[in-house]
């Protein structure tokens, strides 16, 4: 009974010192957030994800974690409640001049989070405030050192520039900056249309450059296949070359085994019995034939005195191979006996 009684008597000073005390040591933060600072109840509960900062007596005393919690009332007040999630904050749109002098139109997007409730409560009057204009000044420093052409080449690594320089500035805020993205970049119309021309102008070169590269592959392929036809023919025709040659030796070949094998032969025939009587048959017929193809392929022709006589020139013709024959013999016996005597043991 005694502690309820408190309470209301508590609650009640509470409420009269609230109507009747002057705000001149509020801040501007804290008349914005007034309405939704939690009234001391002496029993309270925090929802999770948020830290109430405690002040008694006008001063830090301590920050409430989530779930029960109590406090003295009249003595203890709830100064300041942060939000502990992740914030999504607009960055208005801005101007900024680009290293070649162009004027630009940016807007983007901030997401950070609130890491000690204690220094974003004392250390800046109002965090969201403090952070957004500082992306707004980061922003425009960052854009200063690039072109226009890298602004839209190197968005990541500028996104990455400005979250790193937030944060230098805001540790003392006890906030973290997650994330910046770039939402729109707006670029003056001439500006633009020099744009557009570039592009097409870009687009032009590289249809040419890759028009008069494929004129240069198909002229080196034609001259390729020009060169490999060339080599496959003198190839063919190296190929036709030897089997000619391979051809022609081996029918010299066989044109002189066949020729070889016919002198043996004849020479067989002719040490038979009546062996002269047939080359003299032989010499006759290849008499008669030659004669008979005279004058069938040229005007000038030479013949013999005695061109009816075919047996004067049978005649001569065997008194040749009778002279030639004994001459024949006469080395094959020289030489028997030559080999006779060197077989003879020596005394």
């Amino acid at each position: 009974m005694m502690l309820r009684a408190l309470c209301r008597t508590g609650g009640a000073l509470l409420q009269q010192t609230q109507r009747a005390a002057p705000r001149l040591w509020v801040t501007p933060a804290q008349q914005r957030w007034a309405s939704s600072l939690p009234m001391n109840t002496v029993v309270l509960f925090v929802p999770q994800q948020e830290s109430w900062v405690v002040e008694r007596m006008g001063r830090f005393h301590r920050i409430l974690e989530p779930g029960l919690n109590f406090l003295i009332p009249v003595l203890d007040r709830i100064g300041y409640v942060q939000n502990l999630k992740e914030m999504v904050i607009d960055v208005p749109e801005q101007s900024a001049v680009s290293l070649d002098n162009v004027t630009l139109q940016i807007d983007g997007v901030l997401y950070l989070r609130i890491l000690d409730p204690y220094k974003a409560s004392y250390g800046v009057e109002d965090p969201q405030y403090a952070v957004t204009q500082l992306a707004q000044t980061t922003m425009r420093s960052e854009l200063g050192k690039l072109t226009l052409d890298k602004v839209f080449r190197e968005r990541e690594s500028l996104n990455s520039n400005i979250v790193q320089s937030i944060n230098q500035a805001s540790d003392e805020w006890g906030i973290r900056c997650l994330r910046y993205e770039i939402k729109d970049i707006y670029v003056p119309p001439r500006v633009k249309e020099s744009m557009q021309m570039q592009v097409e102008a870009e687009r032009k070169k590289r249809a040419t450059v890759l028009e008069s590269e494929g004129t240069r592959e198909a002229a080196i392929n034609i001259a390729e296949g020009h060169k490999q036809a060339q080599i496959l023919a003198s190839e063919g025709e190296k190929a036709e070359q030897i089997n000619n040659a391979s051809g022609e030796a081996q029918a010299v070949l066989t044109k002189a085994e066949a020729k070889s094998k016919a002198i043996r032969m004849l020479s067989d025939a002719l040490t038979e019995q009546n062996g002269n009587a047939a080359a003299s048959l032989s010499v006759a017929e290849q008499y008669v034939s030659a004669f008979s193809k005279l004058a069938k392929e040229t005007n000038t022709i030479l013949l013999p005195s005695s061109t009816g006589d075919i047996s004067s020139m049978v005649t001569q013709a065997m008194t040749i191979y009778s002279s030639l024959a004994k001459t024949s013999t006469h080395v094959v016996e020289e030489k028997k006996s030559d080999d006779d005597d060197g077989n003879k043991p020596h005394q």
